[in-house]
């Protein structure tokens, strides 16, 4: 799949996935940080997600701050059982949170560590599954169906509630700020998009992969990208992510931005920019690399002072 030829056609198809009050100011937006809310309870004792945001920090898509610094870490298959009872709390909290705060629903799947939830529509699954990554919260999409990360480590006030935030943050936009019309265009353009290729997202959990296959595309992804655009690879490690060290944060955001604009997730940390390892969509890691190399090459343009 090509990225449109020209900046304007790229940045068109940015506005289009923004919501509306973005659309035309996204470039003055600042990844500052409104802080955290605090956690409010019930007469149970029990965390009370409805009411804990009156507002919500800008879209990590539209240049505010992800709401983790760093991926969440999401729990394998051997810490899963070593404590199921515990992995089974966690699990329904994080579905209790998300019905509180957005209206959908979620519940257990196949996959251990990771919880399900439906969405009213491929469109929306497809669209908060970048909004969500780019929160630096991991999350996968198939068909009306997000999976999102659960683990019995996982500590009220840290991750159960850095999913259900990420989850109420997005889905905050994009069922509240986002006009029924203007879904329909998001739905046509993503669309379109898989018309020609499928999103790139990191091997899906579950999913039979030989570690060393990975190691080998990220090193050719890796070695593809930084001998194109001179981006070094990071020292920040993790499974399904090749990461690489930009020059600013303005730079980081657009290129972001512009790659899930192209089908390919992305998230960054700082300054530092991370594609997936597709193995199933990009075996060998050629599409995430060009995509990469086509967006740097337009960034400078577009990260211009204007």
């Amino acid at each position: 799949m090509e990225i449109p030829g020209t900046l304007e056609s790229l940045e068109s198809r940015i506005r289009t996935l923004l919501p509306e009050q973005y659309r035309y100011c996204y470039e003055d937006v600042q990844p500052v940080s409104m802080g955290s809310a605090g956690l409010k309870y019930d007469g149970e004792g029990k965390v009370a997600w409805n009411r804990i945001w009156g507002s919500f920090c800008d879209l990590a898509m539209a240049g505010g701050p992800p709401h983790k610094g760093n991926l969440l870490a999401s729990a394998t298959a051997v810490e899963v059982a070593d404590d199921q009872e515990r992995y089974e709390d966690v699990a329904a909290e994080i579905c209790r949170g998300i019905i509180l705060a957005t209206g959908l629903r979620g519940g257990p799947s196949e996959i251990p560590g990771w919880i399900s939830l439906e969405c009213v529509a491929e469109t929306s699954a497809d669209w908060l599954v970048r909004a969500i990554n780019m929160e630096n919260v991991p999350a996968f999409w198939r068909g009306t169906k997000l999976y999102l990360p659960a683990g019995p480590t996982y500590r009220i006030e840290k991750e159960i509630k850095n999913v259900v935030t990420a989850v109420a943050k997005t889905a905050h936009y994009w069922l509240d700020h986002t006009r029924p019309a203007e879904q329909r265009e998001v739905a046509e353009l993503l669309g379109r998009m898989a018309d020609t290729a499928p999103l790139l997202q990191p091997a899906f959990p579950g999913s039979v992969v030989k570690p060393e296959r990975l190691l080998a595309v990220k090193a050719r992804l890796s070695e593809k990208v930084q001998r194109a655009t001179g981006l070094r690879p990071t020292t920040r490690d993790y499974p399904g992510w090749c990461g690489f060290d930009g020059p600013d944060v303005e730079t980081a955001i657009w290129m972001m931005r512009a790659l899930v604009a192209s089908n390919v997730l992305s998230r960054r940390e700082e300054v530092t920019l991370f594609v997936p390892l597709d193995p199933e969509n990009d075996p060998d890691g050629d599409r995430a690399a060009d995509m990469l190399i086509q967006v740097h090459s337009l960034a400078v343009t577009a990260t211009a002072p204007r």
